[in-house]
């Protein structure tokens, strides 16, 4: 029984990415497809590769973040030392995030306060054309 192949054409298309990024991660070494002629086939361990990269690439790793957690992957020790890096990259991230939403939410509120002097000095400068235009 031969094993299930992907060719890059599927693979795009079901991940929605460009063919162009999945030869990128083969150039890079992170998934290895076999070659018939020109033709690459791509097993179930290189789809699962690229639906992990791009799960950590939603989620805000860098590409060699997320190769490097996923190249941790040891089933014979219940995969302990990938899932404590993950929770850690994973716990960095979110406080990298949550620092970064203060700083927006707080330019946002600047930005209101700048938005309601203009909205007021436009009303005193109406104000004052009326009364001596």
């Amino acid at each position: 029984m031969s094993q299930k192949t992907y060719t890059i054409s599927e693979l795009a298309k079901e991940f929605g990415v460009t063919t162009r990024t999945i030869r990128f991660y083969e150039e890079k070494g992170y998934i290895h497809p076999l070659r018939e002629g020109s033709k690459r086939l791509f097993s179930a361990a290189d789809r699962v590769r690229i639906q992990l990269i791009l799960r950590g690439k939603r989620i805000g790793l860098s590409l060699q973040e997320c190769v490097e957690v996923i190249d941790m992957y040891d089933p014979k020790h219940n995969n302990a030392e990938q899932l404590h890096s993950l929770k850690a990259t994973v716990q960095e991230r979110r406080a990298l995030l949550e620092r970064q939403q203060t700083d927006i939410n707080d330019m946002l509120e600047g930005l209101a306060e700048v938005e309601a002097l203009c909205e007021q000095a436009l009303k005193n400068a109406a104000a004052d054309e009326k009364a001596h235009g």
